[in-house]
């Protein structure tokens, strides 16, 4: 397993975008997890003195409508996302990645009638129920994972299913039919271990769409709630003063960007390295 990853791991380096993608998503977990001790400011504490401040040497980010440090608040800022939308993308990838599979060596009227439901879904304008269903459930960051992992696990289903279509007609799936083996242990001996890696790259696409769906909903009060460090809350908290502090926008923006910029060309470099072909396996 070591082998494989370390010769992953020089697949993706050796491409420009992959070793800068790989940078910039490491990079970033460094940073959200040692920002206690890098942020030099509470990232919640006020200081109605140094209320909207230019960035200084002081405060290398400036100050936001309350005094408080951005530059501290945007090394926590990215914390919160990541922590939500990595456990929201495992359990996306873990139910939407088991029923594909399932779907898909089950075949048969089973399998038609479950996609036609899939379809049914994904034609809904993806934001708007998405929006619906944390107002009903009052949001929160916590409340937002099942939410976020239910919503693309169904698009997993069909990435999924299309990948084991492709396993279930070799010859060794009719081999381990004719053996009689048992679904589950067809599927875990036989196709999962062929359609991990496109899971794992599906995995990686859908960590940073979350990110961008997460900060939207805190923009819009449905994901972090104040006075926690979010880039997305961070934007609709300053958006008010655009004109007088832009750096209170501007800043978390371009945090925001990076990261989900380095997911997706770390995601990108990751297929490649693997062999995966994501616009095929959509299918």
């Amino acid at each position: 397993m070591f082998q494989a990853f370390h010769r992953t791991l020089q697949r993706i380096v050796a491409r420009p975008s992959g070793l800068i993608g790989l940078g910039l998503t490491v990079a970033y977990i460094l940073l959200s997890l040692f920002a206690p001790w890098l942020a030099p400011h509470d990232p919640t504490a006020q200081y109605p003195d140094l209320i909207q401040q230019a960035p200084s040497m002081a405060h290398l980010m400036g100050t936001d409508s309350l005094g408080r440090d951005m530059f501290s608040r945007v090394l926590y800022g990215g914390r919160l996302a990541l922590l939500v939308t990595a456990c929201a993308a495992a359990i996306a990838v873990l139910w939407g990645g088991f029923v594909g599979i399932l779907l898909g060596v089950v075949g048969g009227k089973t399998d038609e009638i479950s996609m036609r439901f899939v379809d049914a879904f994904l034609s809904i304008p993806w934001l708007l129920f998405l929006l619906l269903v944390a107002s009903v459930t009052q949001g929160g960051a916590w409340t937002v994972i099942p939410i976020l992992g239910f919503f693309y696990g169904v698009a997993v289903i069909r990435v999924a299913r299309a990948a084991t279509l492709q396993v279930v007609a070799r010859d060794f799936i009719t081999a381990a039919n004719a053996r009689g083996e048992r679904l589950f242990t067809l599927i875990r001996h036989e196709v999962l271990p062929n359609v991990a890696d496109i899971l794992l790259v599906e995995g990686a696409m859908r960590w940073s769409w979350m990110l961008l769906a997460f900060s939207s909903l805190s923009f819009l009060g449905f994901g972090a709630t104040p006075p926690t460090p979010d880039w997305g809350l961070m934007i609709a908290n300053e958006r008010g003063f655009i004109a007088i502090t832009p750096w209170a926008i501007v800043y978390p923006c371009i945090a925001l960007s990076g990261l989900i910029i380095g997911i997706n060309l770390l995601a990108d470099a990751l297929g490649k390295a693997l062999g995966v072909d994501r616009a095929k396996e959509r299918i």
